[in-house]
């Protein structure tokens, strides 16, 4: 063990060669495997919000992998070396954090002012005149435990805005794009497009679950984030006094079919609203994936 005046508690993005590491991480990956001269040897992934680092495991190996498992948040002892150009932590501790560690603060975060964003969304539903649908936006942003779990949540598990965080603030872009897009073509209903732009993912709300890494809950996973918002909305929609369902149809219809016509029956979009949120979503999510992962091949 190390000596406790030696240890240094730092996160990833500050990790330098030399330095002694205790505290904790999130593994993302665990891997047995043998080195050249046959001995087993633990092959890790660690991250904290500020990045991610691999790891090594030489000695005990067998036994401390019966210690923790991938996807547990661990606690680690050892020491940054550099290998083949790379910082590496040699690891000498490793075991299941016992301590009570909140999963998000492990997890990759918006860089953009959250406080501001949720002003921006505001501001969009005011942008919203028609009585019912400001009715519906104000359900779900005068509820203060939906916002906060639009304020946490991720956009994806690995593509466009995956951080925490990256729901609102992709929800805040295609609402702005779409509020432009009306400006250029007026005939659009305007309160159709920004209403849907703004619920067309709240489904997101509940389709994740936080650990150490972001991964799908049992609804995400059986039903998805298309069905359970369109569920949100119209669970809404009920609880409200005569919405009217010609207007809940149109607004269901651009959620179900922001990922494309084939999300309903008929395979066609039924509204330009409709067509025109597929458009800007896709938009958002495509050049934020290009600026973030780089232009596919």
């Amino acid at each position: 063990m190390l000596p406790v005046e030696a240890r240094v508690r730092t996160t990833v993005a500050e990790l330098r060669p030399g330095a002694e590491v205790d505290g904790p991480f999130a593994c993302t990956r665990k891997e047995r495997l043998t080195a050249r001269n046959g001995s087993a040897y633990l092959a890790l992934e660690l991250r904290d919000r500020s990045g991610t680092i691999t790891a090594r495991a030489f000695r005990e190996a067998d036994f401390l992998a019966g210690q923790f498992d991938r996807g547990d948040l661990v606690h680690v002892r050892g020491r940054v070396e550099r290998f083949r150009d790379e910082l590496q932590i040699e690891v000498g501790e490793i075991r299941r954090a016992e301590d009570e560690l909140d999963p998000a603060d492990f997890l990759p975060a918006a860089y953009r002012d959250l406080d501001e964003l949720d002003g921006f969304l505001e501001h969009l539903a005011r942008e919203v005149y028609d009585p019912d649908y400001r009715r519906l936006l104000d359900s779900f942003l005068n509820d203060d435990g939906f916002r906060a779990e639009l304020r946490l949540a991720p956009c994806t598990r690995g593509g466009h805005h995956a951080y925490l965080g990256g729901l609102l603030e992709h929800t805040v872009a295609v609402g702005t794009l779409a509020q432009e897009t009306c400006v250029l073509h007026p005939r659009l209903n305007s309160d159709l497009l920004i209403a849907a732009a703004l619920l067309h993912d709240v489904g997101k709300t509940r389709e994740f679950e936080l650990g150490a890494e972001i991964s799908l809950s049992d609804e995400g996973r059986l039903v998805g984030h298309i069905a359970l918002g369109r569920q949100m909305v119209s669970a809404r929609c009920a609880a409200l006094a005569e919405f009217p369902p010609a207007k809940e149809l149109a607004l269901s219809h651009c959620i179900l079919t922001h990922h494309g016509a084939d999300g309903v029956p008929a395979r066609r979009f039924g509204s330009p609203e409709a067509l025109a949120l597929y458009r800007l979503n896709s938009l958002d999510a495509n050049v934020k994936g290009a600026l973030e992962q780089g232009l596919a091949a």
